[in-house]
């Protein structure tokens, strides 16, 4: 059974590998990604040229290494968690660092 919310313990956890990934991936280009909780989602956008943009929404199931993925669709305007033809959807493997990879395959910057 899932919580209602992301607890801020596993929230300051999500943050930090972000953060880890944007220096990794990103250096001090002043790109890289956000997260935005509500409730048990994670919302990852990109920030690419100065401007956030989504991509992709994860579901908190109580375990770091099992986040439930959907990807945002922007011809529709919604997360997907039924869409998985994209490039990068072989990266989602219910972590948060593959669910940005995959983002930066789908949404190439």
């Amino acid at each position: 059974m899932t919580s209602k919310s992301i607890p801020k313990e596993i929230q300051d956890q999500v943050n930090e590998i972000i953060a880890d990934f944007n220096r990794k991936r990103f250096g001090k280009s002043g790109r890289g990604y956000q997260a935005r909780f509500r409730g048990r989602f994670l919302y990852l956008s990109r920030t690419d040229w100065g401007r956030p943009s989504p991509i992709c929404r994860l579901t908190y199931t109580g375990q770091m290494d099992g986040w439930e993925f959907a990807i945002y669709k922007y011809l529709d305007e919604v997360y997907d968690p039924d869409e998985w033809f994209f490039p990068g959807a072989d990266k989602v493997d219910g972590t948060v660092v593959g669910a940005m990879e995959a983002g930066l395959k789908a949404y190439l910057f």
